[in-house]
């Protein structure tokens, strides 16, 4: 617990509701629980996140979510949560100035020891999350204090060989990812305890839209060996890079379509 309380106020940064609860809920369960100030910002409302827009249209799966998020960060222990208000799959077509600009004055005003978000990889390859993980980066770069911490979600390999058939029958990554990390790059790796799985899992079924089908399909078993681990390497905060940046996974640095023989840290 102490290399919880050690990491103090943290600022969680995801693309869209249920994000924050696979990639952190365990982490931020724990911080509650040690006492820590935990605050949650999400990009979107996830209204596209549906494989029956019939069903659900993007204001109704929108407004459901809102509902499902808060119902998930309240069993977590989580009061403080912001929205940023990006349209759900256009994360990426949105000027990084003005996103930046917005977390950089949330990172005042919270004064976060810890910022936890996606790393350049995005987790799981989404644009979304690839998006919100540069301007985090960024608005860390420019406005945290020199001690504060940015923690990267990351995908253990052996995690990925244990759930490989899973993870494709789910198509959880997108073609070519994860990107994989071995130990020795981690800075914190949480295998959550029995008491903490289930309050993470119960955070997840509140997020029903997203999760009911999965659970169904893995049973409630498996689902919960599924979600038991949580990894973050040691980020390094990086200046605003433009839209014609991508990440180059594979020398672990940005570059730029503009300038192609440019990198940026």
């Amino acid at each position: 617990m102490k290399q919880i309380s050690d990491l103090g106020t943290i600022l969680g940064v995801w693309a869209h509701p249920d994000d924050e609860a696979y990639l952190s809920g365990g982490l931020m369960a724990l911080a509650r629980d040690a006492g820590s100030r935990v605050v949650c910002v999400t990009a979107t409302h996830g209204e596209r996140g549906t494989a029956d827009p019939l069903r659900w249209p993007p204001d109704r799966l929108a407004a459901q979510r809102t509902t499902e998020l808060r119902d998930c960060l309240d069993v977590l222990g989580v009061t403080e949560h912001h929205w940023l208000g990006y349209r759900d799959g256009e994360c990426a077509r949105v000027p990084s100035s003005g996103a930046v600009a917005r977390l950089c004055d949330l990172i005042d005003e919270i004064r976060p020891d810890t910022v936890v978000t996606f790393g350049p990889d995005g987790q799981t390859g989404h644009p979304d999350h690839q998006a919100v993980g540069r301007w985090t980066a960024a608005a860390v770069d420019w406005a945290a204090p020199a001690r504060t911490r940015l923690l990267q979600s990351a995908v253990t390999g052996d995690w990925a060989r244990q759930w490989r058939i899973v993870n494709e029958r789910f198509d959880v990554f997108a073609p070519g990812y994860p990107v994989t990390r071995r130990d020795n790059e981690l800075s914190l790796r949480l295998s959550l305890d029995p008491g903490t799985l289930a309050r993470k899992v119960k955070a997840l079924t509140a997020q029903s839209t997203q999760t009911a089908g999965l659970i169904a399909a893995m049973g409630e078993d498996q689902y919960a060996a599924w979600v038991a681990e949580e990894a973050f390497t040691e980020g390094v905060p990086a200046p605003l890079v433009c839209e014609r940046c991508w990440w180059d996974h594979e020398n672990a640095r940005w570059r730029c379509a503009g300038t192609p023989a440019a990198s940026l840290r």
